[in-house]
């Protein structure tokens, strides 16, 4: 699967899963919408400068994995990094 089709497939799991989430704590009241709607605005403002930027990058052979490899990897390294300094906390 090409990576652009990988990235897009993901990104649909993740709202369907956050939709359903959404609508079940919307239906419970307890969304602060103002604060919602700026998260949704940046949101969709975010996803259209992230297919700009991703259909750029898939033209370049392979620099669309190494971009997403190298923030998968930087996010592992900031998530170990406050779980120990949380570990040495307690």
């Amino acid at each position: 699967m090409p990576m652009l089709y990988a990235v897009g497939s993901s990104l649909l799991s993740v709202a369907a899963f956050g939709f359903t989430t959404a609508a079940n704590y919307a239906w419970s009241g307890l969304i602060d919408w103002p604060v919602a709607l700026w998260f949704i605005a940046g949101g969709a403002g975010g996803g259209v400068l992230g297919i700009r930027v991703a259909t750029r990058l898939s033209t370049r052979r392979g620099t669309l994995t190494r971009v997403f490899a190298t923030l998968v990897i930087l996010v592992a390294v900031y998530m170990a990094v406050r779980t120990l300094a949380g570990w040495r906390l307690s």
